[in-house]
């Protein structure tokens, strides 16, 4: 796993590194200029005297040293191609932090963390799958969040009939609503105590993103917790009974957990543990 962060951190900086370097360096006067004298001819022939030819400083082209230039796309105030590859860039590299942060990949992870100690398979099932198996469970409990983000920011934007600062509000909007209905008002009141922020009773949108983050994660570690409690019971039952069991046949010097792995085992099959794990885990979102 930790080859492939490495491997994943050096290809997304040598992608942003060729993408920086070609907009900062690419020469876009002769790029247009050879466009412009190819499509319309040197002179403007072929136009009247009334008629309003195209000219090449009708273009908003790059510095003749081959500078960055920020560029729109007309009055809609859209960016330019090379910007967006840029934004996109930008949010490819901080989507391990929004991933781990604004949705609900922490709680899944730290569950099923919690299954696999409480069972005491330290190897089984191994780091790979619990993550793997924590990130699709967050595809399906974020999906509709992830619709909504499409349907009223993404497309709209694309379509030209929002700024960017509407998109941007529009996609914030679902994960703020998401994230207040599983933060506690208790965490909440927590930081905005500390930062002096105060706001009335359901009135939740006057609350800072920097003071629903951390009220957030505060929230899913206390749930993700209370729920690896519950699961830890009946196993602990399990390992109380037989070491009970051999400390009354004298079999003192045998581990009680060597013997009681299979016995928890068993009852997770018998009672269909990942089943009843996974289902409960997806219902605390609903």
């Amino acid at each position: 796993m930790n080859k492939f962060k490495k491997a994943y951190v050096i290809c997304s900086l040598i992608f942003a590194i060729a993408v920086i370097t070609y907009a900062l360096f690419v020469d876009y006067e002769t790029v247009y200029a050879t466009e412009y004298s190819t499509e319309y001819g040197a002179s403007n022939e072929g136009y009247g005297a009334t008629e309003n030819a195209p000219n090449a400083s009708d273009e908003v082209v790059g510095n003749r040293d081959g500078g960055f230039s920020l560029t729109f796309d007309g009055d809609d105030g859209n960016f330019s191609a090379t910007l967006r590859m840029l934004l996109v860039l930008t949010i490819i590299t901080l989507s391990p932090s929004i991933l781990i942060m604004l949705t609900s990949f922490t709680r899944c992870v730290i569950v099923l963390h919690f299954v696999r100690a409480a069972i005491g398979t330290n190897t089984a099932p191994p780091n790979q799958i619990l993550i793997g198996l924590a990130l699709f469970l967050t595809l399906f409990i974020m999906s509709p969040v992830l619709t909504t983000i499409k349907t009223e920011a993404i497309d709209p934007f694309d379509a030209g009939e929002i700024t960017q600062e509407e998109a941007i509000d529009n996609a914030i909007a679902p994960v703020r609503e998401f994230m207040y209905g599983q933060t506690q008002t208790k965490d909440l009141d927590l930081f905005c105590d500390i930062s002096g922020v105060t706001y009335e009773d359901d009135d939740f949108d006057s609350v800072p993103f920097t003071i629903l983050v951390p009220s957030f994660i505060l929230s899913e570690l206390r749930t993700a917790f209370i729920i690896g409690f519950l699961i830890y019971v009946p196993f602990i039952v399990i390992d109380m009974v037989v070491a009970s069991v051999l400390m009354s046949m004298g079999m003192m010097m045998l581990p009680p957990t060597t013997i009681s792995l299979p016995f928890k085992i068993l009852l997770f099959i018998l009672v269909d543990g990942w089943n009843l794990v996974i289902g409960g885990l997806v219902k605390t979102f609903y």
